[in-house]
């Protein structure tokens, strides 16, 4: 049984635990909502531009000149995965349950014979991956030094997406990120950036006019491809940041909780024990004088 000193600095300790946890829930409400504008701000860029690519997909099917890109190299056997992750952790399940879907996703592919290949974005992704999968990861990308996200971040990323494909390492690519619901909600994504998803394309809402390409639907859509891919991984950096934010506000308010129900249970195991030995120094001192 702990003694009453060792109660005392257990309890002092949890205080000090819910404070922390505390102050970390009040920051991390502080840049969600920050996160959160910038998530949804980029939502209908990105929505517009696949609307557009698959507008102009539409009239590309089937040809022989469609570019790399949008039609694939023909192969599926080389899959290259983007795992997006936060560089930091105590933010609950969000970091394992992108790593999950990853590796349902590799899995799946191994078990098909598929080629795999792995870039992490993210420390957090990248220490759970490693572990099994260190094998399949060419390139890893830190985020860390990073003030704030920028375009710049996620068109660097996506310039070693090109060059690789641009070399012939991968015939598909898939990015996996956490689309951000609620702050108690955030939904484990894979979206297809190569070759490019454009399901739902179809003839835009122009009120009937009639309209031409200028230039051809294929050189819009060499310049527009490789844009695309950095817009799309801009987005899930995004939503990942607002996801991060949501999931370590949600963890760090259940962690100052579950401190501040375990120090009531704590302090009253001391008081019952204080009691106790109060108690027993009375029947002690009165059995003293009574034996007087």
């Amino acid at each position: 049984m702990p003694s009453l000193k060792d109660l005392r600095n257990r309890i002092a300790s949890v205080k000090a635990t819910r404070k922390i946890t505390k102050a970390m829930q009040m920051v991390a409400a502080a840049k969600l909502r920050r996160a959160q504008e910038a998530a949804l701000a980029a939502r209908p860029y990105s929505e517009r531009m696949a609307a557009v690519l698959g507008n102009l997909a539409s009239s590309m099917t089937g040809r022989d000149d469609a570019p790399p890109l949008l039609a694939g190299t023909g192969s599926d056997k080389t899959h290259l995965l983007v795992v997006c992750t936060a560089e930091r952790g105590l933010c609950g399940g969000f970091n394992s349950q992108i790593a999950k879907l990853a590796r349902e996703h590799l899995e799946k592919l191994l078990a098909e014979g598929k080629t795999i290949k792995i870039i992490t974005v993210g420390k957090k992704g990248n220490d759970i991956l490693k572990r099994l999968y260190g094998r399949y990861i060419v390139d890893t990308v830190d985020l860390r030094a990073a003030r704030s996200l920028q375009f710049s971040h996620a068109q660097a990323i996506a310039e070693k997406v090109l060059a690789l494909f641009a070399e012939g390492q991968f015939d598909a690519c898939t990015l996996f990120f956490a689309e951000f619901k609620s702050v108690i909600a955030q939904k484990p994504t894979a979206l297809r950036l190569v070759p490019a998803s454009v399901e739902g394309g179809g003839a835009p809402d122009l009120g009937g006019a009639i309209y031409d390409a200028e230039p051809d639907e294929g050189e819009i859509l060499a310049d527009l491809l490789p844009r695309n891919i950095a817009v799309q991984i801009f987005r899930a950096l995004l939503e990942n940041a607002a996801s991060e934010q949501g999931a370590r506000m949600s963890a760090m308010d259940n962690a100052t909780r579950n401190a501040g129900d375990m120090i009531n249970k704590l302090t009253l195991k001391y008081n019952r024990q204080r009691q106790a030995q109060i108690t027993k120094e009375l029947i002690e001192i009165i059995s003293g004088a009574e034996a007087l």
